[in-house]
């Protein structure tokens, strides 16, 4: 049985969800989001909670009763407060600036590289901190995992593009010998 599959989902306030047949139609102030279950899950909308329940009892039916719950879940939190990825920029003359809709980065490249702003999406730099904001948490990991991917960490110097939060494992350099 899925753990994730059985919570209902309490709709805040603000939000408006609709279910019509397998879709389901989130209404934030801002925008508005569907997901399409393609009939894989139940779905009933009652006392202000949206509850999924299982269509059949199998491996793949318990995965999509999981599945469909949590991007469901994230796609009404993501109207309320959007979901926010964080990058910081290590390294001497590593620089990034948002000029218009592009992100344009200086990363010890002899070019800049230039990373279009997609729409419903922020990008803010802060220092050497970019900020990604939007109510669409696979779009915040996505842009986020493909902006570290222009330079990513290295071991030695710690140079590069990594997650605030994440851990540069350093390795030792060279030794001379004597």
């Amino acid at each position: 049985m899925s753990r994730i599959g059985k919570k209902p989902i309490a709709i805040p306030k603000g939000v408006e969800v609709t279910v019509d047949g397998t879709i389901i139609r989130v209404k934030g102030p801002k925008e508005s989001k569907e997901l399409d279950t393609m009939g894989r899950v139940n779905i009933s909308l009652e006392n202000g909670e949206l509850r999924f329940g299982l269509k059949e009892d199998t491996r793949e039916g318990r995965a999509f009763w999981g599945t469909y719950r949590a991007l469901a879940n994230n796609m009404i939190m993501g109207m309320v407060k959007p979901f926010e990825k964080k990058l910081e920029i290590n390294g001497v003359g590593y620089r990034a600036a948002v000029n218009g809709k592009n992100l344009e980065m200086q990363l010890g490249y002899s070019h800049p590289v230039v990373y279009p702003i997609p729409a419903g999406v922020e990008i803010t730099v802060d220092k050497n901190i970019i900020s990604i904001k939007s109510s669409d948490k696979q779009v915040v990991g996505q842009i986020a995992a493909e902006i570290r991917s222009k330079r990513p960490p290295e071991p030695y110097k710690g140079k590069g593009i990594k997650y605030v939060e994440e851990t540069i494992r350093r390795k030792a350099g060279k030794t001379s010998k004597k």
